[in-house]
């Protein structure tokens, strides 16, 4: 792997998962933030994404972003992503930018409302088995609509160092190994585990599913994020380390504010 530049990294914004740990922000709820190869693009911008942004050490100026991302529409991914779009243009008075979105997060009870769309360069809808380029280094997919309520896809990021893929919110079923190869492996665990009783309507991965995942990818790191109670209670960091242990990979648990540098990938 070439020499990964130091300004490569993901900054964790919030790492709610599901409506009651945002609602009482046991977790803050924020989204990522992915500075690659000089590219900066804001995935999930949940409640308090700006106010995240603002209060970091150093300050995630959202006037540096280049694009922003929705995986879906749920407010838990989507709630700031008016206002957000409003910070990159300065309250629309320099159009920039670009949204890359399901499109029903546009159509019917739209999350992206009407007047802020003409504040951004262009917006692109996002599909199964989409190729999208951001800059000449960073590319992404879009390679599989996720089984949830509303439209949703997981993430793989390219650039000439590196891949990143995100799995997000998403009942487990047996294509997402097919897909999800990146070097860096995020994926979204709301609950820790799931009786019999919930898993017929349950539209999230438990730790059970990660563990497969990551024992048939293998990735050079995976980030565990986007914790619901059953998670919380577990204590995500403890859980890490056992799935680390009895998987033999290396596994954290993301924190609120945490920053991963990707240089740290072979570390």
């Amino acid at each position: 792997m070439k020499d990964i530049p130091e300004t490569d990294f993901i900054k964790f914004l919030g790492t709610a998962g599901a409506r009651i740990v945002v609602s009482k922000q046991l977790r803050a709820s924020g989204g990522m933030w992915y500075s690659l190869q000089g590219f900066n693009v804001l995935v999930d911008p949940g409640p308090g994404c700006l106010v995240r942004c603002i209060s970091s050490r150093p300050k995630m100026d959202p006037m540096k972003l280049d694009a922003i991302i929705l995986t879906h529409r749920h407010l838990d991914h989507a709630a700031d992503v008016n206002v957000m779009i409003e910070a990159m243009t300065e309250g629309g008075f320099k159009k920039r930018g670009i949204l890359y979105t399901p499109e029903d997060a546009l159509t019917e009870d739209p999350v992206v409302f009407k007047y802020v769309r003409s504040y951004i360069s262009q917006i692109e809808i996002i599909k199964e088995g989409g190729r999208y380029s951001l800059s000449d280094a960073v590319s992404f997919e879009t390679p599989l609509k996720h089984h949830h309520p509303s439209e949703t896809y997981g993430i793989n990021f390219f650039t000439p160092h590196y891949t990143i893929s995100l799995i997000v919110d998403t009942r487990y079923f047996p294509e997402l190994l097919k897909h999800y190869k990146g070097d860096v492996l995020i994926i979204n665990v709301v609950r820790y585990t799931v009786d019999k009783g919930t898993k017929s309507w349950l539209y999230h991965l438990s730790i059970a599913d990660v563990k497969e995942v990551v024992t048939a990818l293998k990735p050079k790191v995976t980030i565990l994020n986007h914790f619901g109670m059953t998670m919380i209670k577990a204590q995500p960091r403890k859980v890490a380390e056992r799935l680390s242990k009895e998987t033999g990979l290396k596994i954290i648990a993301a924190g609120d504010g945490m920053k991963f540098s990707l240089a740290d990938i072979e570390k």
